[in-house]
Formats: C-alpha cells, sequence, structure tokens
C-alpha cells in the first residue's frame, strides 16, 4: 500500500530557508500527480505546489518564485525547498498522492494518500 513520510520542517526566523522531504513508498502505477499542502490552525488546508508524473510543476500564487517542488524517482522522494519564508508560511505540511488523471495544486479531492505532515515554523 502508499505510504508517505514527511521530514525536514522546524523553526527558522523569517526569510531563511527550509527544505522538506517525503520518501514514499507502493506507487505500484504510473500516472500518478504527487502534491504538497498546508494547513494552519484554524485555517482550510491549502495547495502549495504539485508535479505530475511526467515533472511537470505548479505553484500556488502564494509561494510562486519562493518555492520549489522536485522529486528524485532514485531516492523515492519528493522534496520542497522553501526560501525566503514569511511568517504566514506557517502551517503543517502534507505531502499528497493521487491518481485522479488531473494534477492541480488546488484540487484537495484529486488526492487520496496523504502523509502525516510536518511543522513548519517560521517567526
Amino acid at each position: 500500500h502508499v505510504q508517505l513520510v514527511e521530514s525536514g520542517g522546524g523553526s527558522v526566523q523569517a526569510g531563511g530557508s527550509l527544505r522538506l522531504s517525503c520518501e514514499f513508498s507502493g506507487l505500484t502505477y504510473s500516472g500518478y500527480c504527487m502534491g504538497w499542502f498546508r494547513q494552519a490552525p484554524e485555517k482550510e488546508r491549502e495547495g502549495v505546489a504539485a508535479i505530475d508524473y511526467d515533472g511537470d510543476t505548479m505553484y500556488a500564487d502564494s509561494v510562486r518564485g519562493r518555492f520549489t517542488i522536485s522529486r528524485d524517482n532514485a531516492k523515492n522522494t519528493l522534496y520542497l525547498q522553501m526560501n525566503s519564508l514569511k511568517p504566514e508560511d506557517t502551517a503543517r505540511y502534507y505531502c499528497a498522492v493521487g491518481y485522479s488523471g488531473s494534477c492541480t495544486v488546488s484540487r484537495i479531492a484529486d488526492y487520496s494518500y496523504w502523509g502525516q505532515g510536518t511543522q513548519v515554523t517560521v517567526s
């Protein structure tokens, strides 16, 4: 079965950087979409970035130019490089995988498998 395990969260000052990792396993079939989402206290979960099976990427407007999503298939790891962090980036970050046939950064319903999340705090 699909397993996703995030790591790399922590506390950082505004303007700093963090790199999140998501080790994945059990992706038996091709054509999947992988994404990063985040959820701050008392706010809805929102999409941050996504990468489709062919490696095309997409970003939320709030992070475009600051965050970079990438995937290393040899290491079975998804990454999110976060630069120029702002206090409003504070949230729990989740990686997710979907096989819906579409790959977007906004449609949470397209994603079927989720990790447990990793906390990012920017002060």
